[in-house]
């Protein structure tokens, strides 16, 4: 048997090395694309007759947080929590350099509704979702999940959260007809001036008119309990 020289030996390990290199490359030498994944929110409102705004939807990494109890409200959860609209909550996360994906949901969800998001980001183990909505017959609940773990979660999969409502602490809870939005009531939704103790709490529920809150523009069925939402997180691709 003839020996390969050590010429021959270089040539031969130069050759599978090239080989090698282009078998992880397609025909025009690009990397493969990094896979995705679809992901399906779905928002059940739970309650009897607290309207919840559209949803606004974060799919990130660890590196991002929409809220923290016992700290102070952003400015878009501050919007999103008096007066319902998600933009600047998802403009504010979509700054965030782990933050992969936003979305927000189409219309108000009635009580026993339920409104969904689908969101496609690069696939990882290190998902994570972050979601809220306002309860708009109030001035500043909102209820949601915070950095829920998703990157487990395999094609069919699903994951279900029963949310509580949180208090954003950025307005009085006077529950009069001029500081609440939703049709309760029609009054103002968003204002700038923080009025409460400025950070974000479990929410103490509404006292209501029937209560005895003269001032009251909520009545019996506004009240409302934990949990206040439903939501099912599932991986469709």
């Amino acid at each position: 048997m003839k020996r390969m020289t050590r010429a021959q030996w270089i040539g031969a390990a130069l050759f599978l090395s090239v080989f090698i290199s282009h078998a992880g490359c397609d025909n025009d030498g690009a990397a493969p694309p990094a896979r995705e994944g679809t992901y399906s929110v779905t928002v059940t409102n739970l309650t009897a007759n607290q309207p919840l705004s559209p949803l606004g939807v974060v799919i990130h990494l660890a590196g991002y947080t929409g809220w923290e109890i016992g700290s102070s409200a952003s400015s878009g959860l501050e919007i999103l929590a008096e007066g319902g609209d998600a933009a600047t909550f998802l403009a504010e996360a979509s700054g965030n350099a782990d933050v992969l994906s936003t979305g927000s949901g189409s219309g108000i969800i009635g009580p026993g509704a339920s409104g969904n998001v689908s969101l496609t980001t690069r696939q990882s183990p290190n998902l994570r979702l972050t979601c809220a909505t306002m309860l708009v017959n109030t001035n500043d609940a909102f209820t949601g999940i915070e950095g829920l773990s998703i990157g487990d979660l395999a094609i069919g999969e699903s994951k279900t959260i029963y949310a509580h409502p949180y208090d954003a602490g950025t307005e009085e809870n006077t529950e009069t007809a001029l500081t609440i939005p939703g049709p309760a009531a029609g009054g103002e939704g968003y204002n700038a001036q923080r009025q409460d103790r400025d950070f974000v709490s479990a929410h103490s529920g509404v006292v209501t008119n029937d209560d005895g809150l003269a001032t009251s523009a909520l009545y019996e069925s506004h009240r409302f309990l934990a949990p206040v939402a439903k939501i099912v997180v599932t991986r469709t691709q």
